[in-house]
């Protein structure tokens, strides 16, 4: 049998944009949409809880666009993060405003929102364009500038999901003004590990500016968070597998226990935090291992504290549950269990396997 060998390259672009007030008439906003073709429909999806937080954003979305599908709130939070509450009325919504593949759904809210409508998006009609407008540190800096989408589903977290990069994402400066600390610290952790794999210097630059950023001043997170963009759209675009079809991925540091973390909390604690948490039982885990100097994970786990997280674990998380972990990540990944060791800022490894006993031993010791 001759088979018939097919292969070809689909080139993906987009824009990640940094300003203030992007919602304005004649901003960049209205201006990519004004750009983005004749003959589409414009839908526009905002988080509730940013609505009620930013009194007349609704009514300035509602002067955007020149066909308009239509302004839905929508709940938010990693609770929109279901198949039946989540993503079955949004792809109901979707389909009464008469989308056509031609359509730009513009989507405003925090990272679980943007999940989910990502997810949604790429769903209708097999693809319909997206404009992302994250409205929290944690969606500006990592989950709203990459190209996964997903929702939580049997468990597990992002079980459901696919791999479409949006038409542009605008990262408006001025919605992170209306967030409480909690979640402007949840995205610092973030940035702590891209900074820690990828940029030795921008891991320095968050020491010397802890104290701003646990005060929350505007300057030192805009720095922050263009920073981390960056540094998470180059790992995307030049890291060699950006829709991940290998079992290595260096930016998921720490979260093979980050998601079982937050799973176990029932969300109540946050995905920054689990991360933070994750990033230190990593740490320490290489250390008991000898991949990672003490130095180093004292450095990495002193600044988290600085910043406001706590790196020990839940003191009622059973070991046994958090190890179970491990198998869940394996199959989320696929292939071989990939775990990244960092024995020095800026130069991460992969390790294939991982020693139980000493797992283990690091869980125990990480409990509060």
């Amino acid at each position: 049998m001759n088979p018939v060998h097919a292969s070809f390259t689909i080139p993906h672009a987009y824009e990640v944009l940094f300003g203030r007030d992007i919602f304005r008439q004649g901003g960049p906003l209205e201006a990519l949409l004004k750009r983005s073709g004749p003959h589409r429909r414009t839908l526009f999806l905002l988080d509730e809880g940013l609505a009620l937080a930013r009194p007349g954003l609704k009514e300035r979305l509602q002067q955007l666009g020149e066909d308009h599908a239509g302004l839905v709130l929508q709940p938010a939070g990693e609770a929109c993060k279901t198949l039946e509450e989540g993503l079955v009325p949004l792809l109901k919504i979707m389909a009464d405003a008469h989308l056509c593949r031609q359509s730009v759904v513009v989507a405003i809210g925090g990272g679980a929102f943007l999940d989910l409508v990502g997810l949604a998006t790429s769903l209708v009609h097999r693809g319909v364009r997206l404009i992302r407008c994250p409205s929290t540190v944690l969606s500006q800096n990592d989950a709203g500038v990459g190209v996964k989408n997903g929702i939580n589903a049997f468990g597990q977290k992002n079980f459901i999901g696919t791999f479409a990069p949006p038409l542009a994402v605008f990262n408006d400066l001025d919605l992170l003004d209306s967030l409480d600390p909690r979640e402007t610290r949840s995205g610092y952790a973030e940035a702590v590990k891209v900074a820690l794999l990828r940029d030795p210097h921008f891991l320095h630059w968050i020491e010397t500016q802890a104290d701003a950023l646990r005060a929350s001043q505007s300057e030192a997170i805009e720095t922050l968070v263009k920073r981390c963009a960056e540094l998470h759209v180059q790992h995307i675009c030049h890291g060699g597998d950006p829709f991940e079809g290998g079992s290595a991925r260096p930016l998921d540091f720490g979260h093979w226990s980050a998601h079982r973390i937050e799973n176990w909390s029932g969300h109540r604690i946050r995905h920054g935090e689990a991360v933070a948490m994750g990033m230190a039982l990593d740490l320490d885990y290489g250390v008991l291992m000898g991949d990672v100097p003490a130095a180093l994970a004292q450095r990495v786990k002193a600044l988290l504290l600085n910043l406001g997280f706590e790196v020990r674990l839940p003191k009622a998380l059973a070991p046994q549950e958090l190890l179970e972990g491990l198998e869940e990540f394996r199959e989320h990944l696929g292939g071989q269990l990939s775990i990244t060791a960092v024995p020095e800022p800026g130069k991460p490894f992969e390790r294939h396997s991982i020693d139980d006993e000493v797992m283990a031993k690091a869980i125990t010791a990480a409990l509060q």
